[in-house]
């Protein structure tokens, strides 16, 4: 059975450098460093697959915007047969400070379109690695705030926080969710 890693983004490149799309920066990450050799369009997603050691690991970036991105997900999983409990979901977090990375064994959606869309398609026993993006300032919209277009240092920041959120993926992977948040949740 192959291990899923899921990162959660919206399709297109006007959100190609936005906060909401930090899911798939990981997962794009990932594949550079596994050696993905190509992408294909599956089940609504771009997957490559990697090995991680032994195991096989499709690495899966739905095409579906983010608040319908559990119908995708769905199909991969009946594809693959990989259970909901051991599916990696990356994914943006407003309430972690910018730059912190945290482990996590299911929990709620927290207001995330993307995560609430998963929970009523799959369900919410899923692994995840959040991106911490922090709050929007002063009394900026929310949803303004995670699909603003990133340049800069405001780009530079998103993607410093990409290799540790990857490098939790792969705890994940090789030693288990509990080893990755005792590394990664400080």
């Amino acid at each position: 059975m192959a291990r899923l890693v899921i990162g959660l983004g919206n399709p297109g490149p006007e959100y190609a450098h936005t906060r909401h799309n930090a899911g798939f920066l990981v997962v794009d990450l990932l594949a550079e460093t596994l050696g993905a050799t190509y992408w294909r369009d599956e089940a609504g997603s771009k997957t490559a697959k990697v090995r991680l050691g032994a195991e096989e690991v499709v690495l899966a970036k739905p095409q579906a915007f983010m608040n319908v991105s559990g119908k995708p997900v769905k199909k991969l999983l009946e594809i693959y047969g990989v259970p909901i409990s051991e599916v990696v979901v990356v994914h943006d977090d407003l309430d972690l400070p910018e730059g912190d990375i945290r482990a996590k064994n299911g929990g709620g959606h927290g207001g995330h379109n993307g995560l609430r869309s998963l929970h009523d398609t799959v369900g919410d026993a899923y692994l995840r690695v959040r991106v911490g993006i922090g709050r929007p300032p002063g009394r900026m919209d929310a949803a303004d705030y995670v699909l603003e277009p990133l340049r800069g240092e405001k780009l530079s920041r998103l993607e410093e926080s990409v290799p540790t959120a990857a490098q939790a993926v792969v705890d994940i992977l090789e030693r288990g969710v509990d080893a990755a948040m005792a590394e990664h949740n400080g």
